[in-house]
């Protein structure tokens, strides 16, 4: 079964959906704070916790640096017990953070390696993990299709390699249309990570094509009649 989380930061969405049984958790990053009004990252991150109490929520650290990376890992940590500490799989500079997930990862914190966009990747994250500190591995499908990529043998792949690690999850993560659920539940994916408006159109699935037809065309119909169209 392929686990729902809602990828938010603005905490009225948070409440909201945080009550919907088809919500398994929360994924949140640097930009998705910063785009929902938070002037400090702490104090706003805590908000999140104390809504999302009982469902997993990741935050991310954003040094980019392995010194700084992992102070602001260990910080973020100790927030709440439900915490998924994100750690890029590279900084910005394209080193990999493997030393990072180690150390972390042998201090059992939970962690969610992100910007993952090949098997090769996963099979560096797998090298630098142990069999039960929990990980989710984020593969961001939607990104690497917007530059014309196939992100389906990189899942296919990265399920194969994790296999033997019963604390890995795979998570497709950059979702562009409700069927990427279809797609990742297919596959085999642990999680999918959704944005509140596209799970709004997951809970609507099971409609028939005649059903569809005719709200198309009504919907056609509702537009024509308020614009007073005439021929």
């Amino acid at each position: 079964m392929t686990k729902i989380f809602c990828d938010i930061a603005e905490l009225q969405t948070i409440r909201k959906f945080s009550k919907k049984k088809i919500v398994r958790g929360f994924t949140t990053n640097p930009s998705l704070i910063r785009n929902a009004g938070a002037k400090d990252y702490s104090s706003y991150s805590k908000k999140i916790l104390k809504i999302s109490k009982n469902k997993p929520v990741s935050l991310e650290v954003f040094a980019d640096d392995i010194k700084n990376m992992k102070i602001q890992a260990l910080k973020i940590n100790s927030w709440g017990k439900n915490i998924y500490v994100k750690i890029p799989i590279t900084n910005s500079r394209g080193i990999l953070m493997g030393k990072v997930i180690r150390e972390l990862n042998n201090l059992n914190i939970k962690l969610n390696i992100t910007a993952v966009y090949s098997a090769n990747q996963t099979k560096q994250i797998l090298k630098n993990i142990n069999k039960k500190s929990k990980v989710i591995i984020s593969i961001f499908a939607g990104r690497a299709a917007d530059v014309g990529k196939d992100p389906v043998p990189v899942f296919k792949k990265s399920i194969k390699l994790s296999k033997s690690y019963k604390n890995v999850e795979i998570l497709w993560a950059s979702v562009r249309e409700p069927y990427n659920y279809l797609q990742a539940k297919q596959l085999g994916c642990h999680i999918i990570t959704v944005p509140p408006k596209i799970i709004e159109k997951i809970e609507k699935f099971g409609k028939s094509f005649n059903k569809l037809t005719k709200d198309t065309v009504i919907g056609f119909l509702k537009d024509s009649r308020k614009s007073k169209f005439k021929i």
